[in-house]
């Protein structure tokens, strides 16, 4: 009669259904905040793509900078000097 009360389901205690249901559980937070958290790939591919853009608009600023360097000599060579 003991061994029936302490059989639960499918033969299981209830002790050890209840630490598998935990684990699981703890498992599925896991596995979501992978998908869905700050180290997730989507997180990665977003972060690549605004890589992509600063070293973009970095070609840009430094290409607009040589030509006003240039101008600037240019203008400072007309100066007459002291």
């Amino acid at each position: 009669m003991t061994r029936e009360k302490e059989e639960g389901i499918a033969g299981f205690s209830l002790k050890t259904l209840l630490a598998t249901m935990l684990g699981i559980l703890l498992f599925g937070i896991y596995v979501g905040v992978l998908m869905y958290g700050e180290n997730s790939l989507s997180v990665l591919n977003a972060l690549k793509e605004k890589k992509e853009h600063l070293t973009e608009e970095k070609r840009a600023i430094m290409s607009e900078n040589q030509k006003l360097q240039k101008i600037f000599f240019e203008l400072k060579q007309l100066e007459p000097k002291e």
